[in-house]
């Protein structure tokens, strides 16, 4: 597969009760791609994956194939842990469900670059859709070299990274310098987005996205300035300035675009001044 443009990490929006917000999901899902996004992420990290049921996820997943199918967009699925086994049979559950599955390097275990390596190597064998590695060493303790994400990246099966390292330094740069083959690297970075299209990036897995979509959409096809790039960062910063997805979801609900703002604790919901910050960044970006 190609993967290319921006591709939205949705929420999981819930009504008052607590419960799924089905019809919500769905608006947002649609809405992201009627403004151009390639690609929807069900399940990952923005969507708070972890405090969802198997039942849940089962929903989050049609609502997003459903909406993705509509668009001809590419679904990808968030899936993986820190056990190998377990992986593989989640993977084994996408087949006729997802184009594309988002793994993280494992986490917490910390293997090292040549277990990471192994790890990656029996799911890209047994999986029945294409691989694409988040490699997000603040959450998961495990920093790979571009030496190593190359070796991942030229294994069969695997379609790129979603590159998340914190920054921008030589390791990127090496990187983006000499990619393999058919191996595409995301931003996933939000605010650098810019400088990781400037090194050869093609797209961005971007919660912040959710915010702007078009004009994220309009960056990533070489059609925006430096200076919308600039705003564009402004913005994620502000989306990011209480832990993931409080203020996007925060913001949605002032927009009246989800029935609450909540999030399932060990989140709790973001204040009033960091919504109130993000959406005056977005009426100038929008506006």
């Amino acid at each position: 597969m190609e993967l290319h443009g921006i591709h939205v990490p949705l929420i999981t929006p819930f009504e008052a009760d607590g419960t799924l917000a089905v019809e919500a999901l769905a608006g947002l899902a649609r809405q992201a791609l009627a403004d151009g996004a390639a690609g929807l992420v069900a399940l990952g990290t923005t969507a708070e994956v972890a405090t969802l049921d198997e039942a849940e996820r089962h929903t989050v997943v049609e609502v997003c194939a459903k909406a993705a199918a509509e668009y001809g967009a590419t679904l990808t699925v968030g899936t993986g842990g820190n056990d190998t086994r377990r992986t593989v049979e989640a993977l084994a559950g996408l087949a006729g469900v997802a184009d594309a599955a988002l793994v993280t390097v494992p986490a917490f275990t910390r293997p090292g670059e040549a277990g990471a390596l192994a790890h990656f190597e029996q799911l890209a064998a047994g999986s029945p859709v294409p691989l694409i590695v988040y490699h997000i060493p603040y959450r998961t303790g495990q920093a790979l070299s571009a030496a190593a994400l190359r070796r991942i990246g030229a294994l069969p099966n695997v379609a790129g990274v979603k590159y998340a390292a914190g920054g921008i330094d030589q390791e990127t740069v090496a990187l983006l310098a000499d990619l393999p083959p058919e191996f595409a690297v995301m931003a996933g970075d939000d605010p650098f987005l810019a400088p990781l299209l400037a090194l050869g990036a093609t797209g961005g897995i971007l919660a912040s996205a959710h915010l702007a979509t078009a004009r994220f959409v309009e960056f990533a096809e070489g059609r925006g300035s430096r200076e919308l790039g600039h705003r564009l960062a402004q913005l994620s910063i502000a989306a990011f300035a209480e832990p993931n997805p409080t203020v996007i979801k925060g913001v949605l609900h002032a927009q009246g675009r989800i029935p609450t703002p909540d999030v399932r604790l060990p989140l709790l919901p973001a204040g009033r001044e960091s919504v109130a910050a993000a959406l005056t960044v977005l009426a100038e970006l929008t506006g």
